[in-house]
Formats: structure tokens, sequence, C-alpha cells
């Protein structure tokens, strides 16, 4: 990166990226209060986090850095963008400020998209593709991404010049991490009852469990709380203030079971989480790859569990041919 080299990093959230691209941004960026460096992430969580510790990586320096995204206030989002370094974003609210000509890309030198996978996967191509245009061809472009489907390497061909491919082991430890299943079968309106039967036995720190929509998130967390087991929801409903306090709590210990959608748990960055239950199943692979990515990390042991209904094999089935996942049946408890 310090050579001035287009990269693509295959990493997964919390490999140690915002460290690998930041650091030698701050170092090369020589404070002019314009911008010099866009950083293009999906969610607005993933914004305020990379911002957050762009702002430490930079503390000796007189560098100002912006995070813009939707929900926010957009005034004080034009206030600051007159007089920034470097910008983290969202491409939705990024392009709103191209358009309305509030942020003036023109110095911009360096681009990078982080989690791109998942920028596609919420339907933003096109935004980025817009993005793209408006910034100097003679840039040094960064693509992180967990995985490389088709349009991520479409973009890359489209975007890059000569990039140098940089690929790091996978985060989890292979060997810390247990991955099982539950075939409910016949049992399936019997899932609430696994799940409970699921955190009652295994006594997880800290686990979180994945659900498919924002009204199952709503029903499954009231459904524990009715049960005595203290659990909080995020889902994409909630406001950005909701989603701050519910993170916090789940890092102080408060509750020890998050309950989340896909799309919300999406760039955040939760340490120590020692399980993942799958009470709705991932609709493709690198969806469960991305859950899985959240445990057994930096040396910690982690355990995967999936509950099976009939309505789940047709995506379970895609999962298990991948061959990178170890995952195994469980005999069906008394429950």
């Amino acid at each position: 990166i310090l050579a001035g080299k287009d990269i693509i990093g295959q990493a997964h959230t919390g490999s140690g990226k915002t460290a690998a691209f930041g650091l030698p941004i701050v170092e090369k960026i020589r404070p002019s209060g314009r911008a010099q460096a866009l950083i293009l992430v999906p969610t607005r969580e993933l914004a305020e986090q990379v911002m957050q510790e762009m702002r430490k990586f930079a503390k000796h320096k007189r560098m100002s850095i912006t995070a813009v995204y939707g929900g926010a206030p957009m005034g004080r989002q034009i206030q600051h963008l007159r007089n920034t370094d470097i910008v983290v974003g969202t491409p939705g609210r990024i392009l709103d400020h191209l358009d309305r000509r509030t942020f003036n890309p023109s110095q911009v030198n360096t681009l990078v998209l982080d989690e791109a996978d998942r920028m596609v996967d919420m339907g933003f191509i096109r935004d980025m593709k817009k993005i793209f245009s408006q910034i100097s061809k003679n840039r040094q472009t960064m693509l992180f991404s967990a995985t490389m489907s088709d349009d991520i390497q479409h973009i890359a061909r489209a975007e890059m010049k000569h990039p140098e491919m940089v690929k790091t082991q996978a985060y989890v430890d292979k060997g810390k991490l247990t991955q099982i299943y539950y075939d409910l079968d016949h049992k399936a309106d019997q899932k609430f009852g696994m799940l409970m039967h699921v955190l009652r036995e295994e006594k997880p720190s800290l686990a979180i469990v994945f659900a498919g929509t924002r009204r199952m998130v709503d029903k499954v967390e009231r459904n524990l709380n009715e049960n005595g087991v203290k659990a909080e929801a995020i889902h994409g409903r909630l406001s950005q203030n909701q989603r701050k306090h519910t993170l916090e709590g789940f890092h102080q210990g408060r509750f020890h079971v998050l309950v989340a959608s896909d799309v919300a748990a999406r760039g955040l960055d939760i340490k120590s989480v020692s399980h993942i239950i799958n009470y709705d199943i991932p609709r493709t692979p690198s969806e469960y790859i991305h859950r899985s990515g959240r445990t057994a990390r930096a040396g910690e042991e982690g355990k995967i569990v999936s509950l099976l209904g009939p309505q789940d094999y047709d995506y379970f089935r895609s999962i298990v041919k991948d061959k990178s996942l170890h995952i195994t049946e469980s005999p069906l408890p008394e429950f």
C-alpha cells in the first residue's frame, strides 16, 4: 500500500484490515482540509467504527476524518465535509453529497472499498459505479472482501490497475470451531423449545442468534425474555442510537444473547462471541461464512449451532456442499 499499488485483500471482519489500509493512508496524507481519501463501507455502524479507528491512527497528526451515512443530519455532514482530509461513508449517502455538490472529490487519490461483497449484496453496485466515475482515474484503489464473487471480480477488472492480491488466512481457527446442526424434521414447530434447550445446555458467555426477518428477530427476542433469558434484538428498523445502545449493552455484559438479522449484523465487529445459533438458516454459503466469522477468533473457541426445519433444507443443502465447512449432525436430544 505504501508503494502506491492497487490491492485486493481477501479478509474477514476482525482480521485487522482497517489498520492495514488505515495506517498507510494516515502516513501518506498531508493534512490540507481537502478530502484526499475516500473509504466506502456497507453500513453506518462500520462507518462509525472505521472513523474511530482512523482517528486513533491519526492522533499525532492534525488531521480531520469525517463519517457520512444515512439516518444522520445532513447539515452537520455538509459542514464537516467542507474541511476534511479523509471521508468514510456508505455509498448512498456519499452519492447524495456528490449530487448536491457538498462533497468535492477532485483531490481524492485513494479509494478503499471495505467489505465490498456486502456492499454488492446490499444492492449498492450501481451507486458504487457512479462514485467511481467521479474520482480520478489516477487514484490508488484498495478492495477488501471476504468472498470473491463474479461481481467483485468485475469491479476489480474495471476499476483497478494491476492489483496485487493479498489473501489472509481465515481468521476463524478451524481447530477451535465446532459446527453442528440439529434436524428438527417433524418437530419443526418446536424450534423455539430447541433453542431454549441449546442455551440452557451450552451456557454461552456471549451468543448471537440469527433469524431471517425483522419480525422473527423481534419474536425470538420477546419469547427468550418471557422464558427468563436476557436478550435484545438488533435489526434495520432500529435507530442509530438504539443500535449503539444495544451493542454497548452486549459488550458490557448487561445481557448475553443478541438476536440479529443479517443486514443489522453486517460490519459489526463483536468480540468474544462463544456461540452462533442459526435459528433460521442463511440463504447462501457466503452468508454462513460471514455469520461464522464472528466466533473462534484470536485463539478463542467457538461453536455454531444450526436448527433445521423442513423449510431450511434447500438452503442448508447448498451450504454443506462447501467442503471447506465441516458441519456434522448431532442427534436430536429430548427437550
